[in-house]
């Protein structure tokens, strides 16, 4: 196999610590696949949908004849498209866009019910594999992008040393602190306290991120609720978290537009530099905007100057196939930076 023959990553890692080189991680359905394929699969949600007492839904899966979300949310915006111009019949139109919206609704409910209960479901030894995995890169000054919902790295980081990552949510002091008749009374957590030491980045939101209008807040522990307790309570609600479940990259960049704390997520990870690793992302059809902000970071400061840019980037592949698409996409000039495929299967988060 010709994937044989590519640098395995912890390879790519001593040589980047060699150079002194700054790295940053972005990472995608792979990572947490890797923890439980039976849980965060595109066929596990699917699945699961599909059980649901929904007819529409069942007939699209059942009738586009895949289960890939991206290409039905994408087709569904086609149907759109097209109804717009040769119907004229409205209620078509509000139908195709009420299944559409409902397909994104259950992607949602999906995610948070087959997600574990807490953080605990994840054994000791694994929490803390992960969190080596993380640390590399956060401890040494770069940054993490992840494009999941889920919730496991921000238990692996709250598990294993909470000081260590920055999301950008902090606590904000409600009442005047010369009130000594008084306790404190404290916000929720917001966004934007902390933004601007913040490290991790949710680039397509999270389970954990609401937007109530004013601010941008995370769900937190409370009373004798677990967190995904307190989530499921807010979506028994119909509030919803922050996710971007559009189909292309375009509709996905719009999406991100319209939220304060998703395009900061993206204008950061268009500013990296030094080099990006990647793991369990295949840079696919309906993510061409995250490459278009790989090659803005790859653009950035004098060309001459390393540290002022991202010089190269080292994408994790788990197969001849993944690998031969990459090549294309090397070859086709898609990105403005070096770029070197690994062999992700060196690749041991979970300790197992």
């Amino acid at each position: 196999m010709e994937i044989d023959l590519l640098p395995n990553y912890q390879s790519i890692i001593d040589d980047l610590n060699s150079k002194n080189r700054i790295k940053h991680l972005l990472f995608g359905n792979g990572f947490s696949i890797s923890y439980d394929p039976a849980i965060f699969s595109y066929n596990a949600l699917s699945n699961f949908i599909e059980t649901v007492d929904d007819d529409l839904l069942k007939q699209l899966f059942r009738n586009l004849n895949t289960k890939n979300f991206e290409l039905i949310m994408q087709q569904l915006d086609n149907f759109i498209e097209i109804a717009k111009i040769f119907s004229e019949d409205d209620k078509l139109v509000k139908k195709i866009e009420a299944a559409s919206e409902k397909l994104k609704t259950s992607l949602i409910d999906a995610v948070q019910q087959l997600h574990p209960d807490h953080v605990f479901t994840i054994p000791e030894n694994e929490s803390n594999a992960c969190f080596q995995f993380l640390k590399e890169f956060i401890e040494k000054g770069g940054q993490v992008f992840s494009t999941n919902y889920d919730l496991l790295p921000y238990w692996v980081l709250m598990r294993n040393d909470a000081n260590l990552s920055t999301d950008g949510f902090g606590k904000d002091l409600e009442n005047s602190s010369d009130e000594y008749e008084h306790d404190p009374q404290y916000s929720e957590l917001r966004w934007g306290k902390y933004k601007e030491t913040q490290n991790i980045f949710y680039l397509h939101g999270s389970l954990l991120i609401f937007d109530t209008g004013a601010d941008v807040v995370k769900e937190i522990y409370g009373g004798e609720n677990f967190l995904i307790e307190n989530i499921k309570a807010r979506m028994a609600k119909k509030e919803y978290p922050i996710f971007v479940t559009a189909g292309n990259a375009n509709e996905k960049l719009t999406h991100i537009s319209h939220s304060k704390y998703l395009t900061y997520c993206y204008d950061s990870l268009s500013s990296i530099k030094g080099s990006l690793i990647t793991f369990g992302f295949n840079f696919g059809p309906y993510d061409t905007h995250i490459i278009s902000a790989i090659n803005k970071a790859a653009r950035n400061g004098n060309r001459g100057a390393p540290e002022e840019k991202l010089v190269s980037i080292y994408i994790g592949v788990y197969s001849d196939n993944d690998l031969n698409y990459i090549n294309q996409l090397i070859a086709d000039k898609k990105f403005k930076c070096k770029v070197t495929p690994y062999d992700a299967r060196t690749v041991n988060i979970w300790g197992r």
